[in-house]
């Protein structure tokens, strides 16, 4: 079973730094595009970053030089390292991919992982 399973969430304070991962566990037979999103509290899940198989990646306006989205494709790992975080960055950030596989037959999933939380105060 394919899953995705966040990591790196915690305390900072502003200014500071946290790198969250998702790793695809499991044997998909593709990854394709991967993207972070975030909810914050009384606030509706927005996206925040997306790298596509291609490698392109985009980012939100709020989150513009403030963050890096990044893979490791040898340990199936996207990366997003926030910088100079600020207090707006508190969410529980999700991470979001589209997963192909193979079980009775060639299958597609868009998956979403558990999430994990991040919260800057000071």
């Amino acid at each position: 079973q394919v899953q995705l399973v966040e990591s790196g969430g915690g305390l900072a304070l502003p200014g500071g730094t946290l790198r969250l991962s998702c790793t695809v566990s499991g044997n998909p037979f593709k990854v394709g595009r991967v993207g972070w999103y975030r909810q914050s509290p009384g606030k509706e899940r927005e996206s925040v970053a997306t790298i596509t198989r291609d490698g392109s990646k985009i980012y939100e306006d709020s989150v513009k030089g403030r963050a890096t989205i990044s893979t490791d494709n040898a340990k199936r790992t996207v990366y997003l390292q926030l910088d100079r975080l600020v207090a707006e960055a508190t969410a529980v950030y999700y991470c979001n991919a589209d997963i192909y596989y193979y079980s009775v037959s060639y299958d597609y999933a868009e998956l979403w992982g558990q999430g994990t939380v991040v919260t800057v105060f000071s």
